[in-house]
């Protein structure tokens, strides 16, 4: 049995008007077995998320694979040397949409799981399912991945800034005002 480990670090957060309740993550990391035993191959988005954009789709985004509770878009699907890298934007005028925000941004939440079907595998010699092609159907923000590594690595929101930005900005001002350059 082989043992995962991982770190966990708490999603940054950023007070910018132009970029409401957004947050960005991993969906997938490629070479990681999931609680089911599958193993995803650098490359196996590569024809969905060509397809998606021909047909100018993208996954939907549900509150925990619950297909009742859309809660918004992907604005982002891309595969990089780590996984699948995705970017989205929560609808917070939808109560699952607001739910979901305000338990990103407190870091309660941090989990991503995708739905998906495997259009080309092969048995490795453990036994674990290698997937080399995937259908991707949807991407979900969850309390507890089936990947451990697939998470949120940031959120962000708009409107007025928290005590965390007013007190960095005022930390820039005091150095200003002091004739030292910020840290």
């Amino acid at each position: 049995m082989t043992r995962e480990t991982f770190t966990l670090t708490a999603p940054e957060l950023r007070f910018a008007s132009d970029d409401e309740a957004t947050f960005s993550g991993y969906a997938a990391v490629f070479g990681v077995s999931d609680s089911y035993g599958d193993v995803i191959a650098p490359g196996a988005f590569k024809r969905t998320l060509a397809e998606h954009r021909a047909a100018k789709t993208a996954p939907a985004m549900f509150w925990n694979h619950d297909t009742s509770k859309v809660i918004g878009v992907w604005t982002e699907l891309r595969e990089d040397a780590r996984g699948l890298a995705v970017s989205g934007r929560l609808i917070r005028e939808t109560v699952a949409g607001g739910e979901a925000y305000h338990l990103l941004k407190a870091g309660a939440v941090n989990g991503l799981s995708i739905g998906f079907r495997a259009r080309g595998s092969k048995r490795g010699s453990d036994g674990r399912r290698n997937v080399t092609d995937i259908e991707l159907i949807e991407i979900s923000p969850v309390p507890l991945p089936g990947q451990t590594l697939a998470r949120v690595t940031s959120v962000r929101s708009a409107g007025v800034p928290g005590a965390a930005a007013f007190l960095s900005a005022a930390s820039r001002a005091a150095h200003v005002l002091k004739g030292k350059p910020h840290a």
